[in-house]
């Protein structure tokens, strides 16, 4: 009797506009969704349903597997097919509602997109002397990540061809989270990791999750183009910070309006500089006193040379105050195009239905690749042997330049990174001997570019890390060379 009062909420029978199987479904949907069936609700047998309504049991079967894998029917074995307790349906309706109390970005005037330039991507063809930004691909371990890739292949199972979750690939989440806990002092448990496509979608799901409307941004003077391109172009305005040899200074009445501090502090961009404990401390501080955040880049501190890498700031937090970005692009090589973003606890579930809503979740394969690749300790020996080659390749271009380049270009000493800054004569201008320096072949970076306001106008990016010790000390030779010609017609 109880299975017959259960098969009669199913009152429309079907009328020949669509195969049974989809009648079946779709009633058996309806009824789930008008709450006729409501969850825990234990459903008849395939076959009882299958000889009330005259159809096959495979065609049963097949409606149910359907509604189990969209989430509104679940079974264990020896059990009964149950309706869901939580329905699909539920969960996008309440993930909604927390979105719109935290994703509260909406411009003051539309993002004009056809006047938006895009960011540039690494300059093609052959490697010159000094382009900056750029990792040793050529040292790469691609025999491993093609063995790791093709092992992974022969493993792939039905659980990966579903897709993952919207915050990324769980085995990957584990292991970076492992990663930061153990070698970037991070404290942060595997649920706060997000999986991203790169540093410019970590910026994008940080506003998007703490700023309202035409909210400031604090960002480092000079600092990254991409953050400040991108916080602009969502209806931001830039607030700039001042640096010095500490890093950024803490302005307490500049920075009130402000909403979100971006910062690098473990090797400032474009400067190199390292920020204090101090300063890191005093920052904490205000912004929990304030009630602000904290957007940490850690972009590519992990090569560093002088001594460990530094814990990130986020290891120092304990008010739940800092995002944390990092990017393998710079640390494996530049097309994987994927990233994280700790986040604290309150604006995890909010990233995860914005994610949803955006584009579902990341390619999985390319993360189950890399969630190998770390948990078989390759990530962590490619770091370790890459520290070695760039440090010898930094020392070798400091030694160069305090032969060749006196008097026309002082490099700083950086402790980490992929590159470093020259600074020119105080009357000389970067972006123009960087325009000539490119017309014979040097590829350098002037720092204004990184400035809203052209400051640090003498100051020149060099990077070191793709360069051979030869490819430096003829690079060094022929920068030499060029700005004799250049200064010395100054002079």
């Amino acid at each position: 009797m109880r299975e017959n009062r259960v098969l009669d909420l199913l009152l429309t029978p079907p009328d020949g506009s669509e195969s049974l199987a989809r009648w079946l479904y779709n009633a058996l949907k309806s009824a789930i969704l008008t709450r006729r069936l409501v969850g825990g609700q234990a459903l008849p047998s395939t076959r009882s349903l299958s000889e009330r309504y005259g159809v096959s049991r495979g065609t049963v079967i097949s409606a149910f597997e359907e509604l189990k894998a969209e989430g509104y029917l679940v079974s264990r074995q020896g059990s009964a097919t149950r309706v869901s307790q939580v329905l699909p349906d539920s969960f996008f309706e309440a993930s909604t509602q927390r979105v719109a109390s935290r994703l509260s970005h909406k411009p003051s005037e539309p993002i004009r997109l056809p006047h938006l330039k895009p960011l540039g991507n690494l300059a093609p063809g052959p490697i010159r002397p000094f382009r900056a930004n750029q990792p040793a691909t050529d040292l790469f371990p691609i025999e491993i990540w093609n063995q790791t890739a093709s092992r992974r292949m022969r493993l792939l199972g039905n659980a990966q061809l579903l897709g993952c979750p919207a915050l990324g690939y769980g085995p990957l989440r584990q292991e970076v989270a492992e990663y930061l806990r153990a070698a970037r002092g991070v404290s942060c448990a595997d649920e706060q990791v997000v999986i991203v496509t790169g540093t410019q979608q970590a910026l994008d799901l940080a506003v998007r999750l703490t700023l309202q409307a035409g909210d400031a941004v604090v960002v480092e003077n000079p600092g990254y183009d991409g953050a400040t391109r991108l916080f602009t172009a969502l209806g931001h305005p830039i607030i700039p910070g001042p640096l010095d040899g500490e890093g950024l200074i803490l302005d307490a009445e500049t920075f009130e309006p402000a909403k979100l501090i971006y910062t690098t502090p473990g090797h400032q961009f474009p400067t190199g500089v390292t920020m204090s404990l101090a300063r890191r401390m005093s920052l904490l501080n205000w912004a929990r006193t304030q009630n602000r955040v904290i957007l940490e880049d850690d972009y590519d501190s992990e090569f560093r040379y002088a001594s460990r890498p530094i814990p990130a700031l986020q290891g120092l937090d304990s008010a739940g105050k800092v995002m944390l970005i990092g990017s393998f692009s710079k640390l494996l090589f530049p097309g994987l195009r994927l990233g994280y973003l700790v986040l604290p606890h309150t604006y995890v579930d909010a990233a995860a239905a914005w994610l949803s809503l955006m584009h579902r979740h990341g390619p999985i394969l390319d993360q189950a690749i890399l969630a190998d690749f770390i948990a078989k300790g390759h990530f962590g020996r490619h770091l370790h042997r890459m520290r070695k080659v760039y440090a010898e390749r930094l020392d070798v271009l400091l030694t160069s330049a305090k032969q060749r380049l006196d008097g026309m270009l002082t490099l700083h000493s950086v402790e980490a990174g992929l590159q470093t800054v020259g600074w020119l004569p105080p009357f000389e201008n970067g972006a123009h001997v960087s325009q000539i320096l490119a017309q014979n072949q040097i590829e350098t970076i002037a720092l204004s570019r990184f400035s809203p306001d052209g400051l640090a106008h003498n100051g020149l990016q060099l990077g070191f890390a793709a360069l051979t010790p030869n490819q430096i000390r003829d690079g060094v030779a022929k920068l030499a060379q060029s700005l004799e010609s250049i200064i010395g017609k100054r002079s």
